[in-house]
């Protein structure tokens, strides 16, 4: 089915399904988050004053999700949609459009400072770059793995609930700014934790380039043979270069991610000698039985994660 009648699939969908679903309690503020990680914070926010949808969902990619037509009817009757912003979600535009949706749009990210992707290229790396740069621009959008950042990501929630439902307001503030004091003393952790690895050990290998703000905030280098988006694949020259840059820099660890096929990593390692130390979460969390069902979980898996492959501890 192409794009063209998928959309129109959902706009269907949601007619019929919005005409039969049963209204949510009037006490319920209704919240539609793009991905895994914002219906966390949102959750955090939110409490019980707030019915939660979350589309893209544990360990899923939404870089390349396909929404659903229940995605359409849950954006039809939403009271406020969380998303990433910075072209993260690139189906989200078509899910707008199909749903109608009269709910405010709001894009957490706004107030970040943010970073460019990184520019590294090598010779025969430029279409590759091209093609990583159609979907997203220069703009890295993954500002959420640093831990400062995912603080002006909550307080932008708490701001868009207490437009939404002024009778919450002093609830979700008060919700926002405990959790708000679980992410400072979480950024502390990470960055004692890194203060721990040697310096000239903390370059690392993932799969795509995910952790360009963790890597901005906490001083470890990731390489990535893929860019931005999962959507990017990498060519054979792009592999090539990173297995010399690897050789060059010492890369101390390679890591596989949760929301990318590990072949491509298995191989770079097989080239390169280094053992594959682990999964980082990248774009999505776990499920509940995963060890990174949080953020808060999400950020202290990575880095003990890391630590551990690096240290041998």
């Amino acid at each position: 089915m192409n794009r063209k009648f998928r959309i129109a699939a959902l706009l269907g969908a949601a007619t019929l399904m919005s005409a039969t679903a049963l209204p949510a309690s009037a006490a319920e503020l209704k919240v539609v988050a793009s991905f895994s990680i914002i219906g966390d914070f949102a959750q955090n926010v939110g409490g019980d004053r707030i019915e939660l949808t979350t589309l893209v969902g544990p360990d899923g990619d939404a870089h390349v999700y396909e929404p659903k037509p229940a995605d359409a009817v849950a954006m039809a009757g939403a009271d406020v949609v969380l998303v990433n912003g910075l072209q993260f979600e690139g189906f989200l535009q078509r899910l707008v459009d199909a749903s109608a949706t009269k709910a405010s749009i709001v894009e957490l990210a706004k107030g970040v400072e943010t970073i460019k992707m990184q520019e590294e290229h090598h010779e025969g790396e430029e279409e590759a770059s091209e093609e990583a740069h159609h979907h997203h621009g220069d703009i890295d959008p993954h500002a959420f793995q640093s831990v400062p950042n995912a603080e002006i990501y909550v307080k932008n929630i708490a701001d868009a609930f207490c437009a939404a439902d002024a009778g919450g307001c002093q609830t979700y503030q008060a919700n926002a700014m405990a959790y708000t004091a679980k992410l400072k003393a979480l950024d502390e952790e990470v960055k004692a934790a890194v203060a721990s690895i040697p310096a000239d050990k903390r370059t690392i290998i993932t799969s795509h380039d995910a952790f360009g703000y963790f890597a901005h905030q906490y001083g470890v280098a990731f390489l990535a043979p893929e860019g931005i988006s999962t959507e990017a694949e990498a060519s054979a020259a792009d592999v090539a270069a990173l297995i010399r840059q690897v050789r060059d820099d010492k890369a101390s660890a390679i890591f596989v991610e949760n929301v990318t096929n590990p072949r491509l990593v298995e191989q770079i390692a097989a080239e390169t000698g280094l053992k594959v130390g682990g999964t980082l979460f990248s774009d999505a969390l776990s499920d509940e039985s995963g060890p990174a069902s949080t953020y808060i979980d999400m950020m202290r898996s990575n880095i003990a994660t890391i630590r551990g492959a690096i240290l041998g501890s």
